[in-house]
């Protein structure tokens, strides 16, 4: 683009003189001993024009090729940028689809384990509950274990010497011992 506006700069002065020295009066055809037939022609803005129309619409062959190798270099130019970004872009979209498959395949992974997970939490759910139904259906039985546990420790007492008035204290006295027991677990 340099170059086509140093070739205007550098043509404009000469296209300006050729231009003013057009411009200089112009004698009558009288004056200048040219035929009157000639005169009309002369005068005729069409013909002035035709010659005027034809150099402005066609360039010499200099000036074509100046504007057409203008042309290609700049079209040389931007066609080695889209090049040289359409490579870049194709690396990119390569690493964006290895990146791609190494997420699908965490994703595949992680679903996996997941699955799995969730699994052994409803298996970890059952044994649970088993679990606490088997303990709190042993606790009445557990009771009546530490109950008998009191009541041959009574009898023990009672053989090395321990005295009891009645038969209703040992079986508050049993009682409140398991109440004491089972508040401590």
């Amino acid at each position: 683009m340099e170059r086509y506006n140093k070739i205007i700069c550098s043509l404009m002065p000469l296209f300006l003189t050729f231009l003013l020295q057009g411009c200089t009066t112009v004698q009558e055809p009288e004056e200048a001993g040219i035929h009157p037939e000639l005169n009309k022609l002369m005068q005729d803005d069409s013909v002035a024009r035709r010659f005027e129309e034809h150099s402005s619409q066609n360039p010499t062959a200099i000036e074509s090729a100046i504007e057409l190798s203008e042309k290609y270099a700049g079209l040389s130019e931007e066609a080695a940028k889209l090049r040289q970004q359409n490579q870049y872009l194709a690396v990119q979209n390569q690493q964006t689809m290895e990146q791609v498959k190494n997420l699908e395949n965490q994703l595949q992974q992680t679903r996996k384990e997941l699955n799995e997970a969730n699994d052994l939490l409803l298996e970890m759910r059952v044994e649970l509950n088993n679990w606490k139904s088997e303990v709190l259906g042993f606790r009445t039985e557990m009771r009546n274990a530490e109950t008998a546990q009191l009541e041959a420790l009574l009898k023990i007492l009672q053989v090395l010497g321990g005295e009891f008035k009645t038969e209703t204290a040992r079986g508050a006295a049993v009682d409140s011992a398991v109440a004491s027991l089972s508040s401590k677990d």
